[in-house]
């Protein structure tokens, strides 16, 4: 239940920065981009960084191996889902990518003090 939690967490707060930016910012349609965004970045965030790259190489480095992430993601989608120009879309992406590293930062925190991370780690401690 722990990380279902998580990923609802993760995705609203994804979903409303995609929203903001990339749908109030540059006009780009909710489905498919910002909706099918939302769900690969999700989904491969997750289960990569949050799950992975976060308990065993810390917040910091998790943070920004999400801006990364996030920053090709973003782009890539959008110049396959848009037909916004690709300066624009990168510009985007990178807009997105600063805002969600921030609110991914912040997320990391909940997943290793309350979330699942720190419900596995004190579950496995005898």
């Amino acid at each position: 239940m722990e990380h279902v939690k998580a990923l609802l967490i993760k995705a609203v707060m994804t979903l409303a920065v995609l929203w903001i930016v990339l749908g109030a910012g540059y006009g780009m349609d909710f489905w498919p981009m910002i909706l099918v965004t939302t769900v690969v970045l999700g989904v491969i965030s997750y289960f990569a960084g949050d799950l992975g790259i976060l308990p065993a190489a810390g917040n910091m480095v998790a943070t920004i191996s999400d801006l990364v992430l996030t920053f090709l993601v973003v782009w890539l989608l959008g110049l396959l889902m848009t037909d916004v120009s690709g300066g624009t879309v990168a510009v985007a992406a990178l807009i997105s990518a600063v805002v969600i590293g921030v609110g991914e930062y912040l997320f990391h925190m909940y997943m290793l003090k309350s979330g699942p991370i720190a419900h596995e780690r004190a579950n496995t401690k005898v």
